[in-house]
């Protein structure tokens, strides 16, 4: 086993918007920050490839944990079946259920623990937030005490849940972030894996309404944002984008089997 001389923390960070301004909190916090991504088998790798240049970048330890294995029991989602249509609009309990991934936070918690543990760590970041409360259940405030309860006796060296935005708003996560002057064009949100990002997936529309209520232009590249032309078709030239991580997938060899 090996400590970390310094206070610790392992921050599960999947390069989107709210883990980006967690890591960024526990660095200012001056902790010594472990990122830890996970591959299940999700459509796409934008978030990943993101998030270690944004590790590169900052010197900070990254690891990213294939638990490809367990795609299987987690394929009834939207988010992991790239045969499933992927719903568009604002968030709604109705249309973005199908996004939902079987216990995911639980998984993903329970391994960033057992590093936390590993390293002498005694503390886990996790950017759970108020907006996904109704629809994700792992990101419920009970979801989340509770399994702080788990991590301070699962193991002889306690653990302890950080989850600081687990009552905010995107956009007071954002405001944040922007506060700190983080640039969160280092950042990845769209469900869909493109050169650009759809602006019509509930991800892209929340990420665009957290921009707005701070008065703040997102520097993401989009198709199409909702305030230009919200309910017209999808543009043609969004199938035929070039992917940056088309070659990576390619080489899966799950790929072609339509669960990457």
């Amino acid at each position: 086993m090996t400590h970390s001389p310094d206070p610790a923390t392992v921050v599960i960070y999947s390069g989107g918007m709210d883990s980006f301004t967690v890591l960024h909190r526990a660095l200012r916090e001056g902790l010594d920050v472990h990122a830890l991504s996970f591959d299940y088998g999700q459509r796409h790798r934008r978030e990943l490839e993101v998030a270690g240049r944004v590790c590169r970048e900052l010197g900070v330890p990254h690891q990213v944990v294939d638990i490809t294995a367990i795609h299987g029991l987690i394929d009834n989602s939207a988010l992991t079946d790239a045969s499933r249509a992927m719903p568009e609009g604002d968030y709604a309990e109705d249309n973005l259920a199908a996004t939902v991934v079987p216990n995911r936070n639980m998984v993903l918690l329970s391994l960033a623990i057992a590093k936390a543990v590993n390293i002498g760590a005694d503390r886990v970041d996790y950017g759970a937030h108020g907006g996904d409360h109704v629809l994700y259940p792992d990101c419920r405030p009970a979801f989340v005490e509770a399994m702080n309860d788990v991590a301070g006796i699962a193991n002889f060296e306690p653990v302890t849940i950080h989850a600081p935005y687990l009552r905010a708003s995107k956009a007071e996560i954002l405001a944040e972030g922007l506060a700190m002057g983080l640039d969160y064009a280092e950042t990845w949100t769209c469900y869909r894996g493109e050169a650009l990002a759809c602006g019509r997936c509930g991800s892209c529309r929340e990420r665009l309404a957290a921009f707005a209520a701070n008065d703040a232009v997102d520097p993401l590249g989009y198709l199409q944002r909702p305030d230009d032309a919200a309910d017209s078709p999808r543009p043609e030239t969004a199938a035929e984008s070039p992917r940056p991580d088309a070659a990576v997938e390619a080489q899966r060899p799950d790929h072609d089997a339509g669960e990457s």
